[in-house]
């Protein structure tokens, strides 16, 4: 009895016969000539290129680009990079087996690179493969980071410490002043700060704000490398995010949550600079995520609706995504009981006396639990993430 190939079998087999693969539906995106042409580039990689182009869609059978990468590496049992749509059908991404040739940083750098900005998806392609053929791409990326940060720097510099902005209706958003929000806050008032693109892997079910629950899936299981580029992108969408909305801040509570957002931004892309080990790169997407939930709930507010209840990341390994459980927990060598939420997996270890899945810090030779770091050489152990104390943004804000 013949049993029907799964979906992953079915582009291996495609990618034996071609290393381009386009799912039908965005055969237009991509027409013949321009396959060939990649083709032919195709030849001058220094390793084996897969180009796999099917369309993301929550809930369908493609819905995360890891995902996609990995079966299909998986199925096909051949190394090298494979480059794929970033979770949307707009943005390009890339994984890679058996090398290192800066793929993901070609990606990477077409994403935001504004000369790339509504250029056709053959010369994205044809741009990335550019960058790892010339062994360019990480030094491309960083240019095209600093240019960003420089151009709103200039435009931060020239504002007046007190100038607003208006929206359509006369109402104040929030101030364009200097200071730790600054450059979130020149987005937010209409400036440029992030290229502009529609993203839907920034995006999940309900608030479109809040930061989507598979970058979970695969941030628990990534190495340090895999879980940096991952934060720095997160940072990215999320200052892209910012740029795209606008909020009128006509009470002290929105402005307060808008300031918050803006804040926690700015603290994310400074702990992204300086990240040394997981612990710091796991604060980062803390930050986004505690950032997300202060847009969201500005949003709600400024459409009339309540607050969106904010859900911390787990307390034992923020790497498992949300903290659902509340639990009473006594650290080893403590009387004090802490009121602390957590992922259920953890809870459950928990509750039957077993040691939970904790995210491990290195300290003085030796591996620890984070929250077992010296609070006055850990910011995470002192807040543990934020569940602790409710001023981790400012902390990391003033250099703690």
């Amino acid at each position: 009895m013949l049993t029907e190939p799964s979906p992953g079998e079915r582009l291996a087999a495609s990618l034996r016969r071609s290393p381009i693969h386009v799912d039908p539906s965005l055969a237009s995106a991509l027409p013949a000539a321009e396959r060939r042409k990649l083709l032919t580039k195709l030849k001058k990689a220094p390793t084996r290129v897969f180009i796999v182009l099917v369309p993301m869609v929550k809930g369908g059978t493609w819905t995360d680009a890891d995902q996609l990468a990995t079966v299909v590496h998986d199925r096909l049992g051949r190394d090298g990079i494979f480059i794929t749509f970033d979770d949307d059908t707009e943005n390009l991404t890339a994984r890679e087996w058996g090398g290192d040739h800066g793929a993901r940083d070609a990606t990477g750098a077409v994403t935001i690179d504004q000369a790339m900005d509504d250029a056709p998806l053959a010369a994205r392609l044809t741009r990335a493969l550019d960058l790892i053929i010339s062994g360019t791409a990480a030094r491309e990326y960083d240019r095209l980071s600093d240019e960003l940060h420089e151009r709103v720097n200039a435009r931060r510099s020239t504002q007046p410490a007190s100038e607003e902005t208006e929206n359509e209706d006369g109402g104040s958003l929030v101030p364009l002043g200097a200071g730790a929000a600054g450059a979130a806050v020149l987005g937010v008032a209409g400036l440029l700060l992030w290229r502009r693109r529609r993203m839907a892997s920034v995006r999940r079910e309900g608030d479109g704000l809040l930061m989507p629950r598979t970058v979970f899936a695969t941030a628990s299981r990534a190495t340090r490398d895999q879980l940096r580029e991952q934060a720095s992108h997160e940072v990215i969408a999320f200052g892209e995010l910012l740029d795209e909305t606008t909020v009128p801040t006509t009470d002290e509570r929105t402005r307060a949550l808008m300031a918050k957002a803006l804040d926690a931004y700015q603290a994310a892309g400074k702990t992204l600079d300086a990240a040394d080990g997981v612990p710091d790169l796991a604060g980062v997407l803390v930050l986004v995520d505690q950032g997300r939930d202060a847009l969201a709930s500005a949003q709600a507010l400024a459409n009339g609706k309540p607050e969106i209840p904010p859900v911390p990341l787990c307390f034992f390994n923020p790497l498992h995504g949300d903290a659902t459980n509340k639990l009473d927990w006594r650290p080893v060598g403590s009387r004090e009981r802490l009121r602390v939420r957590t992922c259920r997996a953890c809870a459950r270890a928990t509750r039957d006396k077993q040691t939970p899945d904790v995210l491990t810090d290195r300290r003085a030779g030796r591996t620890v639990p984070y929250y077992e770091a010296d609070p006055a050489q850990s910011v995470w152990a002192e807040t543990g993430y934020g569940q602790l104390r409710e001023d981790l943004i400012p902390r990391i804000l003033r250099g703690d």
